[in-house]
């Protein structure tokens, strides 16, 4: 869901430089909601996990996209052995603009570079239509969006005051587990981190985001060690993508794990302090737009903790993460909050 929310401004950039373009965006059917009405999208064309892990199937279908409509432009921003079908079955497409990986070169007549860390991934996203300008210069649009009706957000609201929430007072949305447990801080240090923010900061409400299963028996746990305060509404939920935009968009601040909520709380103009795993940079996964968005890395301490960038890759990653001790991020989200 991170990825296709940040593909957006891909598609932003595509609707800006040819305001008259159909565009379409293939994926997963299981997300497809959160990009209806999208002003950027014209038409979600789905696939189902049936479908993908069917290769038959899958195969039949990706031939009947590609030719019952000509493409004058087939982007592929994964570029792997399945999804360069699209690219392979219509030859007469005059760009198919995929990531250069060598073999990728039997579908696509126009490449780039993978990413790495040189761009942030708004940045890269944004780079597939550069083949275009050969059109008209290209000018893209570092910023990923998303959109809900004013219907869905005002009975979001309406939702989120029947649950005691004071819309008038402040409200963090706090990303307290996640859904890969390689992402998730530990979990003593987040208690203790939320509870200071209790105790410095009264006037806020605070809601956990989770989803059902593991994810809430995790955020429940951690609620239960907070000692249950009265500010944590632990049972108001977003029951879907699209409530979370809406939801989102009433919060002043999002605080916690790195992961798709918080590209969709930056995408509806939340504020964001993410903690990012050792593995992921915050330079590529929070890029700056125009709504406030910061990340806190281990690799961001090591002189702090006297620690050389040698050694550190030959940490583990549980020790990586054990770098960004409580203090630090208690730190770092007070000095978030003076920019608030």
């Amino acid at each position: 869901m991170g990825d296709a929310i940040l593909a957006t401004s891909l598609l932003n950039t595509l609707r800006h430089n040819f305001p008259d373009a159909q565009i379409h965006f293939v994926l997963n059917e299981r997300i497809a909601p959160l990009f209806e009405g999208h002003p950027s999208i014209d038409r979600c064309i789905t696939f189902t996990d049936d479908e993908r892990h069917h290769s038959l199937t899958y195969i039949r279908k990706v031939w009947r996209v590609v030719h019952e409509i000509h493409y004058d432009v087939i982007i592929d921003m994964r570029s792997t052995m399945n999804t360069m079908l699209f690219a392979i079955f219509s030859p007469s497409t005059r760009f198919r603009i995929g990531v250069d990986k060598g073999y990728t070169k039997i579908a696509f007549n126009h490449t780039i570079d993978t990413c790495g860390a040189k761009y942030s991934m708004v940045e890269y996203d944004t780079r597939y239509a550069l083949p275009l300008q050969t059109l008209h210069p290209i000018v893209p649009i570092c910023a990923f969006t998303l959109h809900i009706t004013d219907a869905e957000k005002q009975a979001f609201g309406s939702y989120l005051t029947a649950q005691g929430i004071n819309l008038s007072h402040p409200v963090m949305l706090a990303n307290v587990t996640a859904k890969l447990a390689s992402k998730v801080w530990t979990e003593n240090r987040m208690v203790w981190v939320l509870n200071h923010f209790i105790e410095q900061y009264p006037e806020y409400q605070i809601i956990f985001n989770y989803a059902p299963g593991q994810e809430e028996e995790n955020a429940r746990r951690i609620y239960a060690q907070m000692g249950k305060p009265k500010q944590v509404f632990i049972d108001v939920q977003a029951h879907s993508s699209r409530e979370l935009v809406a939801m989102a968009g009433y919060m002043t601040l999002f605080f916690g794990n790195e992961g798709g909520a918080r590209h969709i709380a930056q995408a509806a103009g939340c504020p964001s302090l993410a903690i990012c795993a050792p593995e992921n940079s915050k330079k590529v996964w929070i890029p700056q737009t125009q709504v406030l968005a910061e990340g806190i890395s281990p690799v961001d301490i090591l002189n702090e903790q006297k620690v050389t960038e040698e050694t550190y890759r030959q940490m583990s990653r549980e020790d990586k993460y054990s770098l960004l001790t409580q203090e630090y991020v208690w730190n770092r989200l007070q000095t978030f909050m003076t920019k608030l």
